[in-house]
């Protein structure tokens, strides 16, 4: 299918979606809203899909929420654009922003951020359960809820004292400062800054190493397995998913694959396929399995 305010193409195993609204600095819609979670069932439906790069039409990445609606934009009665369609289990509205983190966050292939301009508000707390951010040096940030008079979003509280600490992250969150792109590596946000034309081939440098030396299946598995040991009370926790993963796979034959082609000094080809083949572990939370 077409977007309207996103692009997606797959290009030799990696995936490469587009905020589209360059006029508006990518802003956030719900039409985005909707159109991401749409293209991330894509990606996952697509085993010929190893990896994901997330990036920005024109000078912005995501300069946040669409405002055209000046004061009433967060205003649940009269925006449709800030919340989802469906309600939370209390009744109130659900976070549109915090439909996509979801989404992202259940992913099962790796995604990569490419931030390639200003990120802010849902422009970079959308980007939270992204497992890399690479920043171009043009980039600038800002968790600017408190400017706007409203809370940070899209489950941030949950991912960003996991990503930079809770001092790092409720000095940015109660400030509503935006910051640089140099500010954001010492804040651990980003994983390294690059000049701006070096930005997309850092990211599918990053995106072809997993493509072409590793398992689909055993990526798809690590990935649950990290997010859900953030939540895990204990190591012991930990240590029985880890287990019943090590001994479903380790007997499955990607594994074979993966011992065989090293000792015989050639690159892999694994058979298993993520559709078909992940594992399902009871200890995940709900949000981590399809």
């Amino acid at each position: 299918m077409g977007y309207e305010q996103i692009t997606y193409a797959v290009e030799d195993g990696i995936a490469t979606v587009t905020l589209n609204r360059p006029d508006r600095m990518n802003a956030y819609t719900n039409v985005m809203r909707a159109e991401m979670i749409d293209v991330f069932d894509r990606i996952d439906a697509d085993d010929a899909v190893r990896a994901v790069v997330v990036t920005g039409a024109g000078r912005a990445f995501c300069a946040g929420a669409d405002l055209q609606s000046g004061g009433e934009t967060f205003n649940k009665d009269a925006s449709d654009d800030m919340f989802g369609d469906d309600l939370l289990e209390d009744g109130n509205p659900r976070d549109g922003g915090g439909t996509v983190v979801l989404r992202i966050a259940a992913c099962l292939k790796p995604v990569i951020g490419a931030i390639n301009g200003a990120a802010v508000g849902v422009g970079i707390t959308f980007t939270l359960p992204m497992d890399v951010r690479i920043a171009s040096g043009n980039a600038k940030f800002g968790f600017v809820f408190a400017r706007r008079g409203i809370v940070a979003e899209a489950a941030s509280s949950w991912y960003l004292p996991r990503v930079v600490g809770i001092s790092q992250a409720m000095e940015w969150a109660m400030t509503g400062r935006v910051f640089p792109a140099a500010e954001a590596l010492e804040g651990r946000l980003v994983s390294r800054i690059v000049e701006p034309e070096d930005l997309l081939p850092t990211a599918y440098a990053l995106a072809r190493e997993v493509a072409d030396n590793t398992s689909g299946v055993a990526v798809a598995a690590i990935r649950r397995l990290m997010y859900a040991g953030l939540s895990a009370e204990t190591p012991w926790q930990a240590h029985a998913a880890d287990s019943r993963l090590m001994a479903e796979l380790g007997a499955a034959p990607d594994a074979a694959e993966g011992v065989t082609s090293f000792l015989e000094k050639r690159p892999a080809v694994f058979p298993m396929s993520v559709s078909k083949d992940l594992p399902r572990v009871p200890e995940f939370p709900k949000h981590l399995e399809n």
